[in-house]
């Protein structure tokens, strides 16, 4: 990896490791916004950066083609994942919805399997997927007992994490070699329409403080519009599997900031399962022969 694509690599965990904490910020349920509102203007920013990049470019033109399968492919990335987390953060730390996304590349390994992907069956990759499924089995078991966290939250985080993997394992079978800046502008596009409704039926009544607007705002524009495109443009030099580990620094930032900036609690549960979802989700998503 060259010097200019690991700045960029680190720059787009970093950039994805924060969003968790904007979120948390924007859909406070005092001083913040509701979480559809933050799905709507996350994505509607998002698209407004990439949009114009893919037309440039001229990707633009042949995703669209392909609108059917980004409709799904937004259901499952953004309309329902996003709006999980922004809910489920108004219960649970930042750090902790960090921690628990880490768990894509493990369902991401399932979903492959079923789709005929037999090396999921190599004892190395069912050794870490057990590893994994034991970090976040102690995470919602800890979590819970102690009462440190809502259970129903850590359920939403888990969901979305489901519909992460789902989500990115269909679009790249149904429309492969096309532009993922081209795919994600359209698909923000799409999800900013169907969350639309929110910024009338939704709109809050009482004061929305600084913070989260400017969180929703850097959410936007940082987290999702130049995240994608620089994760998109390093992917597109180091290949998808070593641009995938991008996920595990995403978790150590979000868990970090989360203490640091946010004064969150590193708790029993986030300590104990925080190792183990990384060392099991890196190991269950290593390429090996089948």
């Amino acid at each position: 990896m060259s010097r200019r694509n690991l700045i960029l690599f680190i720059l787009a965990g970093f950039l994805w490791g924060i969003p968790y904490l904007f979120i948390r910020v924007a859909v406070d349920p005092e001083s913040g916004f509701s979480p559809a509102i933050v799905v709507f203007m996350r994505v509607f920013i998002g698209a407004v950066i990439l949009v114009p990049i893919a037309i440039y470019d001229k990707s633009f033109f042949s995703a669209i083609k392909g609108w059917k399968y980004i409709a799904v492919y937004a259901l499952f990335e953004m309309v329902i994942p996003w709006i999980l987390i922004g809910t489920a953060e108004q219960s649970i730390s930042s750090g902790l919805a960090g921690l628990l996304v880490a768990s894509v590349p493990i369902f991401s390994t399932i979903i492959t399997s079923l789709h005929g992907d037999k090396s999921v069956w190599h004892p190395r990759r069912l050794f870490g997927m057990g590893v994994g499924f034991l970090g976040v089995f102690l995470i919602v078991g800890i979590e819970s007992i102690t009462g440190s966290s809502d259970p129903i939250a850590i359920l939403m985080m888990l969901g979305a994490s489901i519909g992460y993997a789902y989500a990115v394992i269909y679009i790249t079978r149904k429309l492969p070699g096309v532009s993922g800046v081209a795919i994600n502008g359209i698909a923000m596009a799409m999800t900013a329409v169907f969350y639309s409704p929110a910024l009338v039926l939704l709109w809050p009544d009482r004061p929305i403080s600084h913070n989260a607007i400017y969180s929703v705002i850097a959410l936007g524009i940082f987290s999702t519009g130049i995240a994608f495109a620089i994760f998109f443009t390093v992917m597109a030099e180091i290949g998808p599997a070593r641009a995938s580990l991008v996920t595990y620094m995403n978790t150590a930032f979000a868990v970090v900031l989360g203490v640091l900036i946010l004064s969150e609690p590193l708790t029993i549960g986030i300590i104990v399962g925080l190792p183990l979802v990384l060392i099991g989700s890196y190991l269950a998503s290593r390429k090996v022969n089948a």
